[in-house]
């Protein structure tokens, strides 16, 4: 394990130890060469981004985890299925929040942001949902009176 300076613990602001994946996820051998920074105190951690050291966010404690994975679940359908792309999805989500576009990442959002998320996204989905509905009655109800 290594302590490197700038990757602090959210919750005790004690420096993050540089792990591999096999600590945080022995039963994962997928993730065993994965860097991850972790506080062992706090039980937080967070991964780093693909062949580097750069974390993907903020440590996260169960609590946290679980809220930002609602998030993503929240989320990701935006660019999934309906329509936006991925870039696009965090600038609407940006828009949402009142964040600029490059404070944006999920990765980052603390549990009541998390929240906002899970809320302004479901309304979204929601809305979109019965947009599609909508144009789909339509287009029936078109080709309806086609034939």
């Amino acid at each position: 394990m290594q302590t490197l300076t700038g990757v602090k613990c959210d919750y005790c602001k004690g420096p993050a130890k540089m792990v591999m994946g096999r600590k945080i996820y022995p039963l994962r051998p997928d993730l065993h060469g994965k860097f991850f920074y972790e506080c062992e105190p706090c039980k937080a951690y967070v991964g780093c981004h693909p062949s580097s050291q750069e974390p993907l966010g903020r440590l996260a404690n169960a609590q946290l985890r679980a809220m930002k994975q609602a998030a993503h679940a929240a989320f990701d359908p935006l660019w999934k299925y309906y329509g936006m792309s991925r870039t696009g999805a965090y600038a609407w989500l940006a828009c949402r929040l009142h964040l600029l576009k490059e404070d944006c990442h999920i990765g980052f959002f603390d549990e009541e942001t998390c929240m906002k998320v899970v809320r302004e996204c479901d309304a979204e989905v929601a809305r979109r949902k019965e947009e599609n509905k909508a144009n789909n009655f339509k287009v029936r109800g078109d080709h309806a009176k086609l034939g």
